[in-house]
């Protein structure tokens, strides 16, 4: 018994005394491991060792990139890691320790360079010669990208335009300068989507057929600003001694940039083709009340082709025109957090075929000339809901007192207390065929002034044809439905 009790004290000393376990060793790949923008799938080896009379576990940490095992036990003298890479281009890595079953601990770091999304192209610069956006990236405006007198930009059907977030003079926008032309042609398959860079919208998505924001409301707005078209045709305007001008700055833009100048003799100038295009969540303030509408014509002329449009959720108006003569055909104005169609300067064209829905300022702003030279516009075959239990319009329709314009076939349903017709006295204005879904008997408190307008009437029938409109957002979502 004395000799057994000896051997284990002995055995217990030394112990104690001198056996010790080595430390773990991590050791990282010695290369740069490169892998594509957003690649999942991915994994790095680590070389490890472990003391071979201890356990150990590992936990895996990334910068830059995801981690998709993260922690376990080592077993081996290889640990692999695997990873999903993030969307931003450049240096990346993924901190791997090791710890024993003494608490030992040993780090090592691989270096992951993410490549360039080769999807994803951010524009800085304008465009001075002839460029093509294709449906296979995605276009991010990183600024105010001004396509420039001479170049024409082309955008092929499907693909998905972004504007980064920006206000005052950084405020993000596509801006056609006067002499240059896009030439934005989608289909009803293929519409072309102008949003935001918080859309997670993309090109995918578009081509299988889903048009609408996978994350973003229709009513959010303000993100980014807008499309700005300017040409060169006639514009009636004065400045601050109410003398004639043939040319000013459009709305929107800095008066420090000249490419915002807008207006001249041509009539029939060409600012190319715009078809089956969808602008959303924009309108960005760049000063005090001086936000960019959804499409902005500034002179633009009657051979530009503008048809098949879609507004949604723009923090100003819809589409506002200031002079020219280009007709316009087939739109929708969703969500507006101003006017759903404004018109200034004597436009001289025609609004054929739309839909307004439920605007924050009023269903139509259609101011007269502001110069001396004279000329009004037609507006026909439309359908309003003027307003929804979230949103009420403010005047159903309002006018100068020398505003020019003829309104045609024109139906309004959800009209609130309160919303008016605003001027019937309007000399140049004519009422033809305008349909307000009220009681006959109370037709006459929708419009201001008496006696009521012959043109303007009692009913249920809807002007538009929205069978048109099946591509948009607003039609998938059921806002369409009953007009």
């Amino acid at each position: 018994m004395l000799a057994t009790a000896l051997i284990f004290t002995a055995c217990d000393g030394d112990d104690d005394g001198g056996s010790t376990f080595a430390d773990p060793t991590v050791t990282a790949p010695s290369s740069v491991k490169e892998v594509a923008n957003g690649a999942s799938g991915e994994s790095v080896d680590f070389t490890v060792s472990v003391d071979a009379g201890l356990t150990a576990t590992y936990t895996a940490t990334g910068s830059g990139v995801t981690v998709t095992n993260g922690s376990g036990a080592v077993s081996g003298g290889t640990v692999t890691i695997n990873f999903d890479a993030g969307t931003v281009a450049g240096a990346a890595s993924i901190t791997l320790t090791v710890t024993d079953s003494e608490n030992q601990k040993a780090s090592g770091t691989a270096v992951i360079d993410i490549a360039e999304d080769e999807k994803t192209v951010r524009l800085t610069s304008n465009i001075s010669a002839d460029a093509t956006w294709t449906a296979d990236k995605v276009y991010v405006l990183g600024g105010r990208i001004t396509v420039l007198d001479g170049a024409t930009l082309t955008i092929e059907p499907g693909t998905v335009i972004k504007g980064e977030a920006g206000t005052g003079a950084n405020a993000t926008a596509l801006l056609i300068a006067r002499g240059a032309k896009l030439m934005a042609e989608g289909t009803a398959a293929l519409p072309i989507i102008f949003t935001s860079v918080a859309d997670e919208i993309q090109p995918e998505d578009v081509a299988a057929g889903n048009y609408a924001s996978p994350n973003l409301d229709p009513v959010i707005n303000g993100l980014w600003g807008g499309v700005i078209v300017l040409g060169k045709a006639v514009i009636s305007a004065s400045n601050d001694n109410d003398e004639d001008v043939s040319e000013v700055q459009i709305e929107g833009i800095p008066t420090s940039d000249p490419n915002g100048l807008y207006g001249g003799t041509n009539d029939a100038d060409n600012s190319g083709v715009i078809r089956y295009i969808s602008i959303r969540h924009g309108g960005a303030n760049i000063g005090s009340g001086n936000e960019i509408n959804g499409l902005t014509l500034g002179a633009v002329g009657s051979a530009t082709v503008i048809e098949h449009v879609e507004i949604v959720s723009n923090q100003d108006d819809g589409i506002e025109w200031f002079g020219g003569t280009v007709n316009v055909n087939n739109v929708v104005v969703w969500n507006t957090g101003d006017d759903g169609i404004d018109t200034d300067q004597a436009w001289r064209g025609t609004l054929d075929n739309f839909v307004v829905i439920t605007p924050a300022g009023h269903n139509f702003e259609l101011d007269g000339p502001e110069g001396s030279f004279l000329g009004g516009h037609t507006i026909q075959n439309g359908s309003v809901i003027a307003s929804d239990a979230d949103r009420v319009s403010e005047d159903l329709i309002n006018v100068d007192a020398n505003s020019i314009v003829a309104l045609k076939n024109i139906y309004i349903t959800g009209a609130a207390e309160g919303q008016k017709i605003n001027r019937i006295t309007a000399v140049d204005v004519i009422f033809d065929n305008i349909i307000i879904n009220v009681p006959a008997a109370d037709l006459g408190n929708y419009v201001n002034g008496e006696p009521v307008p012959a043109g303007i009437v009692a009913g249920t029938t809807p002007q538009a044809d929205t069978s048109v409109f099946g591509w948009t957002w607003a039609s998938k979502a059921g806002a369409i439905t009953g007009i």
